[in-house]
C-alpha cells in the first residue's frame, strides 16, 4: 500500500488529539523544552548560527597569528588570557599550543556545532514536515532529546577551553596516538581535559544526529500528506532524508571509536596505542599492541559521508530557490533525484582518499582512486542541472536568488580543486597543504554556507510572517562573496607552493613558501588573506541585525510571498500548532512554474488538476521509409 494512502487511516488521532486535547503552554514548554517541530528548529538554526560565529571568531584568532607570527594581538590580545587562560596569549602574543587549540575547536565548531546542526536539523526540522503536508515529526519527545543531546554536547566543547591544559589540540580529526596521550602531564585530569571533553561532547553530538535521522527517515516515509507520491517530493525533502540515511549508516562506527578513544585516555586500554610506542624518550606501557590506522579508518568512514551532510541539505535549498525566482520547473528533477541517491551510495566507498599517505597497496589504492571519480558523477549531474533550469528563465534576483546563483561557482570550483586530489601521484605532494583546505572550504564555505544563508532569507517569512530588508541582504552577500574569494584562492598558490596547513608561524622560514606566485611568496599571502577574512567578520554584523530587527519590525507578507509552489506555503506564516488549517492534499508536482493557460506563472501542489491539463499525447506516426 502507498504510504500516502495509508496514512489516511493514521491522521484522523492526531487531527482529534490536535482538536480537542491541545491547550495553551506555559513559556518554558512552549519556546524552551518544546516538542514542536518548528521551535526545535528555531532552536536548532540559533544555536548553530551563534555557534558559527563563534567558530569563526576563533578562525579570525589564527588568521592574526597567521599573518603577523610572534606580535601582540591590538586591543583584545591582553583581555584573552583572562578568558582562555594565562598561558594562551602571554603578553597579548599566541602560544603555539594556543594556535592548536583554536584550530581543532574551528573546525570541530564550525561543522559538528555550526553547519551540521543548521542545514540537517534546522531547515529539516522547520522545513521538512511542512512540505510534507504533516502537522509534527513522528516522534516529537525524540526530536526534542535530540536537540537536548546537541546542547549538551556544544556546551562540553565549550567547556572545554577552560580546563587546564586548554582544549583539545590533536586537531578536528583527533588523530591517535597523538591525541591517546595528549595533555597527560603532571597535572593531568581523567575527565577534566580538553582532549577527554572533545571526545565526551562528540558522544552526545552524535547521539543528537542519530536520534534526529532516525525521527527524519520516519517522518518521511509515514506522515506525507495524501497524494503526495515520492516522486511529487521537492528536491530539499530527498536531500534531507539521503542525508538522514548518511547520518545514521557513518556516525555509529565514529561513536564505537571515539568510545574506544575515551578508553585509550581514561582506563589504560590501547586500542590505538601501538606496541614501542615511545614518549619525551620513555616507552610507553601498553596492555596490547593498538592501531592507530584503526582510528583514521573509522573516523573517515564517517568524515567522507559527512562532507554530504554538509552540502546535500545546501542542494536542496538552492533547488527550491532556483525553480522559484526562475519561474520553471527544475530541469530533469528525476536525475537530480537519482543522483543524490547515487551520491548517497557511493559516499561511503570512497573514505581511504584521505589517507594515502598510509602507503595502502596498489589494487586498494586503485579501488578508491575509481570510487572517488565516480562521485563526481552525479554532483556533476545535479550541478549541471541547476544550470541548465536557469536557461529561459524569467529570473527574479531577490536575497536568496543572490546567494543560491553564487553557490553554483563556488562549488563547482570546490569540486574540480577536489579531482587533483583524488590521485595518490597528485595527493602525496598536496596532502596537507593549504591546497586542501582551500578545496573543501569552497565547498562548505561559499558552497554550502551560502545555500544556508539562501535558506534563511527565504523561508524567514514563513517562519515570522515578515521578510528581512532586501537592501541590507545585498549589503550583507556582496562583501561576503567577494571576501570568500580573497580567503581561499591564493591558498591554492599556497599549497602549490608546499605551505602545511598546520603551521603555526604562517609558514615564514620555511624554503617552499619562499617562492614567489602573483607577486607575493605564500607566505606573504596570509597578510591578504587575513584582512579578507576579518573584512567578511564585518559584513556579516549587517545580517545579524538584519535578522534580529526583522523579528519584529520586518515588512509584513502574506503566506506565500514568493509566490511558491510547494505545500509549505499553503500553512499560515507563523504556521499554527499542527500546522495546516485543513489538511492538505497534493495533486501535483513540486515545481508547477509557468503552465501554459494558467491566469498566474505558479500552480500551488494542492490545486486540483483541470480537466483542460489532462491532454493525452498524441501517436506519433512511424515514418514510412521511401
Amino acid at each position: 500500500m502507498d504510504t500516502s494512502t495509508s496514512l489516511e487511516t493514521h491522521s484522523h488521532p492526531h487531527q482529534h488529539e490536535a482538536e480537542h486535547e491541545h491547550h495553551e503552554l506555559g513559556w518554558w514548554r512552549k519556546y524552551i523544552f518544546s516538542t514542536d517541530h518548528k521551535v526545535i528548529g528555531i532552536q536548532y538554526g540559533l544555536c548553530g548560527l551563534v555557534f558559527l560565529f563563534f567558530g569563526f571568531s576563533l578562525m579570525m584568532l589564527m588568521r592574526w597569528q597567521l599573518a603577523y607570527p610572534g606580535q601582540a594581538l591590538p586591543v583584545i590580545g591582553k583581555l584573552l588570557p583572562y578568558i582562555f587562560g594565562p598561558g594562551t596569549m602571554p603578553d597579548g602574543k599566541m602560544a603555539p599550543d594556543f594556535y592548536n587549540s583554536l584550530g581543532a575547536m574551528h573546525g570541530t565548531i564550525m561543522i559538528f556545532l555550526g553547519i551540521v546542526p543548521v542545514a540537517f536539523a534546522a531547515f529539516g526540522n522547520f522545513v521538512v514536515p511542512l512540505q510534507i503536508g504533516a502537522p509534527d515529526m513522528t516522534f516529537p519527545k525524540v526530536n526534542a532529546a535530540s536537540f537536548w543531546a546537541f546542547a549538551v554536547g556544544g556546551v562540553i566543547m565549550l567547556t572545554s577551553f577552560f580546563v587546564p591544559g586548554g582544549a583539545a589540540k590533536s586537531g578536528w580529526t583527533s588523530y591517535t596516538p597523538l591525541a591517546d596521550i595528549a595533555d597527560k602531564g603532571p597535572n593531568y585530569n581523567v575527565i577534566f581535559s580538553g582532549q577527554t571533553l572533545w571526545l565526551l561532547g562528540f558522544i552526545f553530538l552524535i547521539t543528537s544526529s542519530l536520534l534526529g535521522a532516525v525521527n527524519f527517515i520516519t517522518t518521511i516515509i509515514q506522515l506525507r500528506a495524501k497524494g503526495l507520491t515520492w516522486m511529487r517530493l521537492p528536491f530539499f525533502v530527498w536531500a534531507q532524508f539521503v542525508t538522514a540515511f548518511l547520518l545514521l549508516l557513518a556516525f555509529p562506527p565514529l561513536e564505537a571509536a571515539i568510545v574506544m578513544q575515551f578508553m585509550d585516555r581514561v582506563a589504560a586500554t590501547s586500542f590505538f596505542l601501538p606496541s614501542g610506542l615511545v614518549v619525551n624518550g620513555a616507552a610507553v606501557s601498553v596492555s596490547g599492541g593498538g592501531n592507530p590506522l584503526l582510528w583514521q579508518h573509522l573516523f573517515w568512514f564517517l568524515g567522507h559521508p559527512e562532507v554530504y551532510v554538509l552540502i546535500l541539505p545546501a542542494m536542496g535549498i538552492v533547488a527550491e530557490i532556483l525553480a522559484n525566482n526562475s519561474r520553471k520547473p527544475l530541469w530533469g528533477y528525476k536525475s537530480l533525484v537519482f543522483s543524490v541517491l547515487v551520491i548517497g551510495f557511493l559516499s561511503f566507498v570512497v573514505w581511504a582518499h584521505h589517507m594515502w599517505l598510509t602507503g595502502m597497496g596498489t589494487a586498494v589504492s586503485a579501488f578508491f582512486q575509481t570510487t572517488t571519480l565516480l562521485i563526481s558523477i552525479p554532483s556533476v549531474i545535479i550541478l549541471s542541472a541547476f544550470f541548465i533550469s536557469l536557461w529561459g528563465g524569467s529570473i527574479r534576483f531577490t536575497v536568496p536568488m543572490l546567494f543560491a546563483t553564487a553557490f553554483l561557482p563556488m562549488f563547482g570550483i570546490g569540486g574540480l580543486t577536489g579531482i587533483p586530489l583524488a590521485f595518490n601521484s597528485a595527493d602525496l605532494y598536496l596532502h596537507d597543504t593549504y591546497y586542501v583546505i582551500a578545496h573543501f572550504h569552497y565547498i562548505v564555505a561559499p558552497g554550502t554556507i551560502f545555500g544556508l544563508f539562501a535558506g534563511i532569507y527565504y523561508w524567514f517569512p514563513k517562519a515570522t510572517g515578515r521578510k528581512m530588508n532586501d537592501f541590507w541582504g545585498k549589503v550583507h552577500f556582496w562583501p561576503t562573496l567577494i571576501c570568500m574569494n580573497v580567503i581561499f584562492l591564493p591558498m591554492f598558490l599556497q599549497g602549490m607552493v608546499g605551505m602545511h596547513r598546520r603551521w603555526y608561524d604562517g609558514g615564514q622560514g620555511w624554503t617552499l613558501s619562499g617562492d614567489h606566485v602573483w607577486g607575493l611568496t605564500g607566505f606573504q599571502w596570509n597578510t591578504p588573506i587575513s584582512w579578507a577574512a576579518w573584512t567578511m567578520g564585518l559584513a556579516q554584523i549587517p545580517f545579524i541585525i538584519n535578522f534580529f530587527w526583522s523579528i519584529k519590525h520586518g515588512k509584513k507578507v502574506n503566506d506565500n510571498p514568493w509566490e511558491a509552489t510547494t505545500l509549505e506555503w499553503t500553512a499560515p506564516s507563523p504556521p499554527p500548532h499542527g500546522n495546516f488549517v485543513t489538511t492538505p492534499i497534493a495533486y501535483r508536482g513540486p515545481y508547477e512554474y509557468s503552465l501554459p493557460g494558467r491566469d498566474r506563472d505558479f500552480t500551488m501542489q494542492n490545486e486540483p488538476v483541470e480537466p483542460t491539463e489532462r491532454v493525452r499525447r498524441k501517436t506519433v506516426e512511424q515514418p514510412v521509409l521511401v
